[in-house]
C-alpha cells in the first residue's frame, strides 16, 4: 500500500489494553490505537487520557477506535473525524469479551462518576 502520512498499515497493535494503564495498574473507559505505531492508549473520557498523551509525546496524529464494531479515525493535528480509513494490521479491536470499562478487577465501583464530563 502507498504510504499515507500518519498511517502504517503493517504495524500490529501494542496489546489489548492501554500500555500505560497496564504498567501503572490503572483502568480505562475506551481504547484508541495509534495508526502510525500501533500504541494502544485510553480515550479522553478515561482518567489518564493516554492516547492524547501519546500524540503529544510523539506527534503521531491519527488514532482509530480500538472498540469492537467501531472503524472511525480521529486526526489530532486537524481535529477531523473520519468514518473509515485504511485497514490496519489485525486485530482491529480489543477482544470482545474484555469488559468496558476495563480491565476486569481494576475498575472502581464509582467509575462513571470519574469520567470526564
Amino acid at each position: 500500500m502507498k504510504s499515507v502520512e500518519g498511517f502504517d498499515v503493517n504495524v500490529p497493535p501494542s496489546g489489548t489494553g492501554c500500555v500505560e494503564c497496564e504498567e501503572a495498574g490503572g483502568w480505562w473507559f475506551h481504547l484508541r490505537r495509534c495508526a502510525q505505531c500501533g500504541h494502544i492508549g485510553c480515550c479522553d473520557d478515561s482518567p489518564a487520557k493516554h492516547a492524547t498523551a501519546h500524540y503529544q509525546a510523539t506527534g503521531h496524529p491519527v488514532i482509530q477506535s480500538f472498540e469492537p464494531g467501531e472503524e472511525w479515525f480521529w486526526n489530532y493535528a486537524t481535529d477531523e473525524l473520519y468514518a473509515s480509513g485504511p485497514g490496519l494490521a489485525p486485530p482491529a479491536s480489543h477482544p470482545e469479551d474484555q469488559p468496558v470499562p476495563g480491565p476486569a478487577g481494576r475498575v472502581p465501583a464509582n467509575w462513571a462518576e470519574t469520567l470526564r464530563g
